[in-house]
């Protein structure tokens, strides 16, 4: 099911943030399953939560920085793209480092979104 906008609104910061990590956990397994399907599924739920995030302010988005050291490298990932427009040196430092890890293909993520950044065509806001 695709969280809809009305109910994430009464949904805790901290559980949001909890959700945003499950699904990132769920989106690496789909990768490695090469699920397409559900990856995409998980995404816009992701997208979701992450928009509901960025209509509470800024300081709902940092809260995603807590991620920032999870173990799994797509929750790292997505916690920086999702924050970089609240924590941009923060987010940007996370990015790099899931670069430099070689572990692929978030570190092919991360680099492009560098890239972008750098080009000023990224679309992290």
């Amino acid at each position: 099911m695709v969280m809809k906008k009305k109910d994430l609104k009464n949904v805790t910061m901290d559980r949001l943030v909890e959700m945003f990590e499950e699904i990132g956990i769920a989106q690496y397994e789909a990768l490695w399953d090469y699920n397409t399907t559900k990856f995409n599924w998980l995404y816009a739920r992701m997208d979701a939560i992450a928009q509901e995030l960025r209509r509470r302010g800024l300081e709902a988005r940092r809260a995603l920085m807590r991620l920032y050291d999870h173990p799994n490298v797509q929750v790292r990932l997505k916690a920086a793209q999702r924050s970089y427009g609240a924590a941009p040196v923060e987010a940007r430092d996370c990015l790099e480092g899931i670069a430099e890890t070689e572990m692929y293909p978030q570190a092919a993520d991360a680099r492009l979104s560098i890239g972008n950044l750098d080009e000023g065509t990224s679309l992290l806001t």
